[in-house]
């Protein structure tokens, strides 16, 4: 079992979430050496991503991962690094609205998913039946409600299967969002800086960046969509591993930063796909901490 927490003002956000082995001492009690030897054994797990990013908690079945043998013969673990980012959480049942609401700031979508990823989340009154699926995605959630709701100061979203489509039939839903609320001198000038491909250019207040998370190769089947046969767009669950460590390598700690997405920085995590790069990043001062996101669309 994989069990993260964070506290009542941040969520999860995965840096990275690998299955193999990669130490010769971890997990290795009662191991025979022909088990534990090879450490060049790993492999990425993109589901735990996809199934605790923007939750303040989460619990995962390792035996329900389904997560393919990178080595047979070795001894395996999960390895799960995360951090907790300020946010605010929104939880919806089905057929109800949730509402976002920045006091001082607008909108900024961090996670949305119309589905189930636990049995207890709107579970009252509910047969067992309606509750077990908790590997249930709606795949347009995060793109509709941050085309409805980035921006604003208050925003309605209606938790329907006539919005987000039913991911998983005969499974009772809710609608779980995450978001930050960014202030409008921030967010205004944040816009203008990623037109000039440049993340934090407060240098008169002693702005850097800090990378969150990153990933080249696609997630979704509309970002990055125009134009391009839907072969190239079906795969979404395309990751490659080195996105973070490169991104971070390049920008930590930067007042501005640009970088190319392309093979030739990513290497390729998924031949015929058509690929993007997204970064979720804060322009970080000495005093406070604000949260945005950005997409890269891959140039050929």
């Amino acid at each position: 079992m994989i069990f993260f927490f964070c506290s009542d003002t941040g969520v999860i956000s995965v840096q990275s979430a690998t299955y193999g082995r990669t130490s010769s001492q971890i997990c290795s009690f009662g191991r025979p050496q022909s088990q534990i030897s090879n450490t060049w054994c790993s492999i990425n797990v993109p589901v735990i991503y996809k199934r605790c990013n923007g939750l303040r908690a989460c619990g995962l079945n390792t035996q329900g991962l389904s997560t393919p043998d990178p080595c047979f013969g070795t001894y395996k673990y999960y390895t799960t690094n995360y951090i907790c980012i300020p946010a605010e959480t929104s939880v919806t049942c089905h057929g109800g609205y949730g509402y976002l609401k920045c006091k001082n700031g607008k909108t900024q979508i961090n996670t949305a998913n119309y589905g189930r990823t636990d049995k207890i989340t709107c579970s009252q009154g509910r047969p067992s039946e309606q509750l077990q699926n908790t590997n249930c995605f709606s795949p347009n959630a995060l793109n509709f409600v941050s085309k409805s709701c980035n921006g604003l100061e208050k925003c309605e979203v209606y938790a329907t299967h006539m919005i987000f489509t039913d991911p998983c039939f005969g499974t009772y839903k809710y609608l779980a969002i995450s978001y930050f609320c960014l202030p409008h001198g921030i967010r205004e000038y944040l816009s203008s800086c990623l037109i000039l491909n440049s993340f934090c250019y407060f240098q008169e207040h002693g702005t850097v960046i800090r990378i969150h998370g990153a990933n080249y190769g696609r997630a979704d089947s509309s970002t990055c969509s125009t134009g391009r046969p839907p072969a190239q767009l079906s795969k979404t669950d395309c990751y490659s591993l080195n996105s973070h460590t490169t991104v971070a390598s390049r920008c930590e700690g930067k007042s501005s930063c640009s970088i190319l997405a392309s093979n030739s920085v990513f290497s390729d995590p998924c031949f015929g796909t058509f690929k993007y790069l997204y970064i979720a990043y804060s322009c970080v001062s000495k005093c406070k901490c604000y949260c945005i996101e950005k997409l890269y669309c891959i140039i050929f």
